[in-house]
């Protein structure tokens, strides 16, 4: 398989937000990917960086002659799910999505993965 093959498929990236002495920085890993990591100073970009320290890491890995784990394997979910939330919780999630400059969908996301 290529490089962009295998990042077409469905890893489990996450992210934590850290506040430690170097400051405030969202902190992220790929689950399969052992030592795959990125950091950036907001979710999006840490998004962004992930991505591309992923494309390195497999690229190193196939030139290298070595194997290139895959997704673990998702079953059949389908990614969704609902939840009901009080009011108050709902208000203060959006508000912190948008302070982030992120959707409520990827907020939640990441306050889950934490």
């Amino acid at each position: 398989m290529s490089v962009k093959e295998y990042m077409e498929l469905p890893y489990n990236i996450v992210f934590r937000h850290v506040k430690d002495e170097s400051g405030k920085y969202y902190f992220a890993t790929v689950r399969e990917l052992d030592g795959c990591m990125s950091d950036g100073e907001t979710l999006e970009e840490a998004h962004i960086n992930i991505k591309e320290a992923m494309e390195g890491w497999i690229e190193t890995r196939i030139e290298a002659g070595l194997p290139v784990p895959v997704p673990l394997d998702t079953g059949n979910y389908s990614g969704k799910f609902v939840v009901r939330l009080p009011k108050t919780l709902h208000r203060r999630l959006a508000v912190e999505a948008e302070k982030e400059g992120v959707s409520l969908n990827q907020y939640t996301l990441y306050k889950l993965s934490m």
